[in-house]
């Protein structure tokens, strides 16, 4: 999966748009003010949610270019490829962008649990309502 990227700036800008963002052919991802956009990683199989993360530009660069997966660590301030230490990498199958450009979905084929708790997904429990409040379930 190739895309032709300039080396100063690999996206269009989304302000430089004629066309209404919703109708572009133009990939002109809006980052938010801290440099980053949410990507949700599904399971190309199934359709089911893995995970959510964040990406800056150079993330979501190497992810078009190497068909890998990389995401930012906003706890750690740095780029990573997902698996990288667990073995348990994401190959994109399908990148898409939602209408309006800020957010991703990564349709990906799995190896391994997703979660780094070693689940398949890291979305295993359920809000509910009981008698106390809201409380955790855990769904598998």
């Amino acid at each position: 999966m190739r895309m032709h990227m300039c080396a100063d700036k690999p996206f269009a800008d989304p302000k430089s748009l004629n066309d209404p963002i919703e109708e572009t052919t133009a990939f002109a991802p809006k980052f938010g003010a801290d440099g980053l956009i949410p990507a949700v990683a599904t399971d190309a199989k199934t359709g089911a949610l893995l995970m959510l993360a964040y990406m800056n530009e150079q993330a979501l660069a190497k992810t078009i270019e190497t068909g890998e997966a990389w995401y930012w660590s906003r706890s750690r301030q740095a780029l990573w490829r997902k698996g990288e230490t667990s073995g348990n990498l994401q190959h994109i199958v399908d990148i898409r962008t939602d209408c309006d450009q800020d957010a991703i979905q990564l349709v990906v084929e799995q190896t391994g649990p997703a979660c780094h708790t070693g689940r398949m997904s890291c979305f295993y429990r359920t809000i509910e309502r009981d008698d106390g409040g809201v409380v955790l379930r855990q769904r598998d």
